[in-house]
């Protein structure tokens, strides 16, 4: 490949499908935290854009240098997903329905959930690894940016939604997130 204009619309494309998991759970996240100020929402679409930034630098060294062990753990990937965000999704659902007030997304949960909406991004080190590292970093790079835009989208429209639909918007927002799980189980296991 070379540093050309279809690189570079590549690579975004690339940002804008990967960042799709990550915008409907900023969604949720909007949804479920209504005042949710400007920097926090930063600071949560910037953990989803490191995510979507490291899984494919991480695929692309594991063809470069462990190709075996990543192939057997490619298999594995499906089910953390499905665990993590039914795991995150029903303790939204529970808390919803059990009529806490508002629930504070913890650094952990964050975390969890930037790993599994960008765990797919593993595979993309597959598909740029004729690239060499520079190339592969500006990709990289170039699909945080994306997902970070997307993210912040979805962060606010979550909240707009989430104010008008008040006490609904954790129980969708946890449906939506074990949607997400089942969605990305069900392609990684039978497509």
């Amino acid at each position: 490949m070379n540093w050309n204009f279809l690189f570079f619309m590549n690579s975004a494309l690339l940002g804008v499908g990967l960042a799709m998991d990550a915008f409907s759970v900023s969604l949720a996240n909007g949804m479920n935290e209504k005042k949710m100020k400007k920097s926090r929402m930063a600071y949560i679409a910037g953990v989803y854009a490191f995510f979507q930034f490291l899984m494919p630098m991480v695929g692309w060294i594991c063809v470069h240098t462990i190709v075996q062990l990543f192939g057997q753990f490619q298999k594995c990937i499906p089910w953390i997903a499905l665990i993590l965000l039914l795991y995150i999704g029903g303790s939204m659902i529970w808390e919803s329905v059990k009529g806490e007030e508002e629930i504070k997304l913890s650094f952990a949960v964050l975390m969890l959930q930037g790993i599994a909406t960008s765990i797919d991004a593993l595979s993309v080190g597959f598909t740029i690894a004729d690239y060499g590292f520079v190339m592969a970093l500006v990709c990289s790079i170039i699909i945080a940016v994306v997902t970070f835009a997307i993210c912040e989208i979805g962060l606010y429209l979550g909240k707009t939604l989430g104010t008008k639909l008040a006490g609904k918007a954790d129980v969708l927002g946890g449906v939506i997130l074990t949607g997400i799980g089942i969605e990305i189980f069900v392609k990684g296991v039978f497509f």
